[in-house]
């Protein structure tokens, strides 16, 4: 998975036990559920409220890397950035990472694609949207 950094967004976070599985460590779907929430989270903080009522993303596909367990009480930091964009499309890349030993734990690679709000008919990134998605935090 290639991955080239743009301006990264982080987020902080703790595993609580709700995260765990029988296995003792946190559930495959958990992460892929921190993947979206930190992607929204980015979003939110780089899109005004109007830019946000008339876009709306859709996740096409996801590729997930497993490379190490999270553990309950694990301090976790979650990084994203977006990538490649073309046409209605936009890459984002999350890795999430051990806070104390810094380990890559999950590295993870979405594409998502922009919807006009109203039609949920995909809608080509123009080159406002892209500055917007290119913004320091």
């Amino acid at each position: 998975m290639t991955e080239s950094k743009g301006n990264e967004f982080i987020k902080k976070i703790k595993v609580n036990s709700a995260d765990i599985d029988e296995l003792g460590h946190v559930n495959n779907v958990v992460y892929l559920t921190w993947v979206q929430e930190v992607a929204a989270a980015h979003w939110d903080v780089l899109a005004t409220p109007e830019i946000k009522q008339i876009n709306v993303w859709v996740v096409l596909r996801h590729e997930i890397d497993y490379l190490g367990a999270a553990l309950e009480n694990d301090p976790l930091i979650l990084t994203t950035w977006v990538g490649e964009t073309t046409g209605p499309r936009s890459i984002r890349y999350v890795n999430i990472i051990h806070e104390e030993t810094g380990k890559i734990l999950v590295k993870a690679k979405t594409t998502w694609c922009m919807l006009d709000s109203q039609t949920r008919k995909p809608k080509r990134i123009d080159d406002f949207i892209l500055k917007v998605l290119k913004m320091k935090n």
